[in-house]
């Protein structure tokens, strides 16, 4: 007989689509083995305020793999070792609460935590299983930025909307003869602007990876004027950055966030397209689009595979590991060695020299 648990599931960092297709699936094959399982309200704040732990049973969870977003919430601010803490002058400093975490976690009889999340989140649990919790991550990023796994989910559907947008541009560009600008998420990863952009059939494509010169893709917009081609579309990552130059923020990190705020390069670029080459430029930023709505079909299947996976590898004893798609299968990577692979868009890989063979400029 197998022996009675009591887990525990959390979602952290910026939502994905596919993150309740997980909660679905860790709720449902855990309770087939007779397993409790609750879910942790944003991020790790619920370990902080019980009153935020929801019981999960299949009735809770049942159909919620179509749809977006997190029944459990997230936060970019719940980093229980720097956790904001307020006093009632609105004076604010970090402190570290992961002992609480730890007593709560222990208090409440919990066997394990399923941890889902990005490269921030997993580096928490991480340091969460140093502590002695039994953790299990689930790679989640629509960036595609975390070592050891083929592809996280929420990156397909991310890649989709951004190509169903591009697609869409290419009707009002070619009426009015204009250059669209369209950025993308990418902070330190170009995976999504180089895959839409791509798919989408863009003249330019800019990624952090491959830092760009605008006089290049300028030359390039106006080569393509000679031979009649009068429209452009340009996809920037939000992360790109200029030869010599820097990523473009909206402000500082607030206390408690884990990175500043990126945007503003693909109105940057539109402006210098209109300076250098007198052409009409328009910017366009996708944004939180991205992240919104149901998952595409692979999201959703590598969500509910993750999800049953990471149930597996708690019945097996497998903590301080991270389910990971190394196709065909999904396997186990200790989440030290996933963390420590920055991944990043190969500037020699095929993706990359594919779009150099259809005529595409990197601004390089």
């Amino acid at each position: 007989m197998l022996q009675r648990k009591k887990i525990c599931i959390n979602t952290g960092g910026g939502d994905a689509p596919g993150l309740n297709a997980v909660i679905e699936a860790v709720t449902m094959a855990a309770c087939n083995r007779g397993w409790e399982v609750y879910g942790i309200k944003s991020g790790y704040t619920g370990f902080l305020n019980t009153e935020e732990i929801i019981h999960l049973t299949p009735e809770k969870v049942d159909g919620i793999a179509s749809i977006g977003g997190t029944i459990l919430g997230s936060t970019n601010k719940g980093n229980p070792f720097m956790m904001p803490v307020c006093n009632a002058a609105g004076e604010c400093e970090q402190r570290d609460l992961s002992d609480r975490v730890m007593d709560n976690f222990r208090r409440l009889g919990f066997d394990a935590l399923v941890a889902v999340g990005g490269d921030g989140s997993l580096d928490i649990a991480h340091r969460f299983a140093a502590k002695g919790m039994p953790v299990i991550g689930v790679p989640k990023t629509i960036d595609n930025d975390i070592g050891g796994t083929v592809v996280s989910f929420g990156f397909d559907t991310a890649v989709s909307i951004a190509t169903e947008a591009i697609d869409r541009l290419h009707s009002t560009a070619r009426s009015h003869d204009r250059v669209m600008v369209v950025e993308v998420m990418g902070r330190n990863a170009g995976f999504i602007a180089i895959n839409s952009g791509i798919s989408g059939n863009a003249d330019v494509i800019l990624i952090p990876e491959i830092p760009f010169n605008i006089d290049i893709v300028c030359e390039k917009l106006m080569e393509n004027e000679l031979r009649g081609h009068k429209y452009a579309i340009v996809v920037v990552a939000e992360g790109a950055v200029p030869i010599g130059g820097d990523v473009i923020t909206k402000g500082g990190p607030e206390l408690g966030r884990q990175h500043v705020i990126l945007g503003g390069m693909a109105e940057h670029v539109a402006k210098e397209i209109s300076l250098r080459t007198g052409k009409d430029s328009r910017s366009l930023v996708l944004g939180h689009l991205q992240r919104g709505g149901s998952p595409t079909t692979f999201d959703r299947r590598l969500s509910l595979r993750f999800g049953a996976a990471a149930v597996r590898a708690i019945e097996a004893g497998k903590f301080d590991h991270m389910v990971a798609l190394q196709s065909p299968d999904i396997v186990l990577v200790p989440l030290e060695e996933a963390l420590s692979i920055q991944k990043r868009v190969q500037v020699d890989g095929d993706t990359v020299l594919t779009g150099r063979d259809l005529g595409i400029c990197f601004g390089d």
